[in-house]
């Protein structure tokens, strides 16, 4: 990062756009902002009404598209009721989607020639490579197929390079023999988005997981009144495995270094070229 900014006085700018003040996503955005300042990234806040149309919503991506000093753009995702996130994600900048979920990088990472990995995907791959737990010839199971998680993530770890060449397997709410499928895993990804749905009679010993689940309980003796948990009924689960992630503090600072690693790759590109 200083050897880039020193080498072009250019000071990588992440444009974050949140629609609404949906608490989780509010925190999100403040870690993210968070995070790239910590790095010497420039953090651009898009707040936007509840009230934004589909148009005004997508004339902002533009404008940012077309904006030279942003390098990085992220769409905070859920959008409120009524607004269109294919449409948001279709308007950004395909070089500046560092998200990844642009169909032009989605396709990419279909192919094995991935330019920005979806964060928390890529965040979950190097978090098992540095913990030495590679997915090389292991069975890696993902519940859930959502396009931000469990999709991209199996596109991901199926590919033939090192630290991938898994065997993936995508089990979902249709699934009818989950339990079965789930008991087979050397790897399990929970990313359902139910909290605690997976318990400690659907992993085998010495199983690691990886927990991307945020959901919020009642808990009315915290302030707040509620706490944050995982997809993975964590105490249970944990006596059997060899290695878990908690919720929080598990996937969420990778999806947000990995964030800040495409960023740095994006605006490289722009101003580099390819090499």
């Amino acid at each position: 990062m200083s050897a880039f900014k020193a080498r072009h006085s250019i000071t990588p700018t992440l444009a974050v756009v949140l629609v609404g003040d949906n608490p989780a996503s509010v925190v999100y955005v403040r870690r993210k902002q968070e995070g790239a300042s910590s790095v010497g990234m420039q953090a651009r806040d898009v707040h936007l009404p509840a009230s934004t149309s589909q148009q005004e919503l997508i004339a902002t991506v533009r404008r940012l598209s077309e904006d030279r000093s942003v390098h990085g753009i992220l769409v905070q995702l859920p959008l409120p009721e009524g607004l269109d996130e294919y449409a948001a994600i279709d308007a950004i900048e395909p070089m500046k989607d560092v998200d990844g979920l642009h169909p032009v990088n989605m396709g990419l990472l279909v192919e094995g020639r991935q330019r920005y990995v979806p964060a928390t995907p890529a965040g979950c791959e190097e978090l098992l490579v540095r913990s030495g737990y590679p997915c090389d010839g292991r069975h890696v199971v993902v519940v859930g197929r959502s396009d931000i998680v469990g999709k991209p993530v199996s596109l991901l770890l199926m590919q033939k390079r090192r630290g991938a060449n898994a065997t993936v397997t995508v089990c979902h709410s249709r699934t009818s023999n989950l339990v079965e499928i789930t008991r087979q895993a050397d790897i399990l990804i929970a990313a359902i988005g139910k909290p605690r749905f997976i318990t400690a009679d659907m992993v085998k010993e010495g199983v690691v997981v990886i927990d991307v689940g945020i959901n919020e309980i009642a808990a009315p003796e915290r302030k707040r009144g509620y706490r944050l948990v995982g997809d993975v009924d964590f105490d249970g689960v944990a006596k059997k495995a060899a290695a878990i992630t908690p919720v929080p503090g598990g996937v969420g600072p990778m999806t947000i270094a990995m964030l800040l690693k495409n960023t740095l790759t994006a605006v490289r590109l722009q101003v580099e070229g390819e090499r």
